[in-house]
């Protein structure tokens, strides 16, 4: 494919309106939202565990239970980053579409 084939019409440097836009940025997005809500969850597993009075690990610093936490993050990001981009991205796409 080359990389004219992508372009709207008349060269205006749009991409199309097609699903692989929506496909890229949805898989970048689900990798960094798995990290991303994994991180955080542990941040809040931390928190958590010195609220609670739970000791982490002295070798490693892990605070207690941060694989359960670290699981359910990664879950909610892998899921909410890219819906949301996604959603913002049609609807951005939607109003311009809407103003020609």
């Amino acid at each position: 494919m080359r990389d004219t084939d992508n372009l709207g019409p008349e060269g205006s440097g749009q991409t199309s309106e097609g699903v692989w836009p929506y496909l890229g940025v949805g898989c970048v997005t689900a990798v960094a939202g798995l990290f991303g809500g994994g991180m955080i969850a542990v941040l809040i597993a931390k928190i958590v565990g010195a609220v609670s009075g739970c000791h982490a690990e002295a070798e490693t610093g892990a605070p207690c239970g941060w694989n359960e936490y670290w699981t359910w993050g990664a879950r909610i990001g892998l899921v909410l980053l890219p819906t949301i981009v996604i959603w913002r991205m049609r609807k951005v796409r939607s109003a311009s579409r809407n103003s020609e």
